[in-house]
């Protein structure tokens, strides 16, 4: 995440796809968290390419060859900008340990006490601000991005791993 400022107008993302083209299903849940994230993400959002780029973006995300992340940026005329591609390898555990966590969160919901719950969901929402943070970490230098916008973009890198 740079020091510098964002532009509201400019720096932004308007529309977000994903080339979800390999995944076969989701499970309810897993379909709600992809829906709220890319509202939110619409909703709110600071996002600029490192370089000479004016947005408003569109962005596309999605998982080549099963071992990179490939953000396709776009202006708002649909004319492609930059892909930004990086290695998945750093997010594997993260995202691992975070569908484990997810898993036990949702089978808490059913059974176990609010307490319980809260503090499934603790150490849910740890494992999501550290998966983010290595996003952050992983566009350094390629994209400026905030905290919530890597939250949202982290939790759709989630779903992207997602295989039926």
């Amino acid at each position: 995440m740079s020091e510098a400022k964002f532009d509201e107008t400019t720096d932004k993302i308007v529309a977000i796809d994903l080339d979800d083209k390999s995944v076969v299903r989701r499970s309810v849940e897993v379909e709600h968290e992809r829906k709220v994230a890319m509202y939110d993400l619409l909703d709110m959002n600071r996002f600029r390419p490192v370089g000479d780029f004016k947005g408003p973006f569109k962005v596309r995300l999605g998982i080549e060859d099963g071992k990179r992340l490939v953000f396709k940026i776009d202006d708002e005329d649909d004319t492609n900008l930059t892909n930004v591609v990086m290695p998945l390898s750093p997010f594997r555990r993260i995202v691992r340990d975070y569908f484990q966590i997810c898993e036990s969160y949702y089978d808490a919901i059913k059974k176990l006490s609010p307490s319980q719950i809260e503090t499934i969901d603790m150490a849910r929402r740890g494992l999501h601000n550290e998966g983010a943070d290595v996003l952050v970490d992983a566009l350094k230098d390629k994209i400026d991005i905030d905290k919530a916008t890597s939250r949202r973009l982290f939790t759709l890198v989630c779903v992207l791993h997602i295989r039926g």
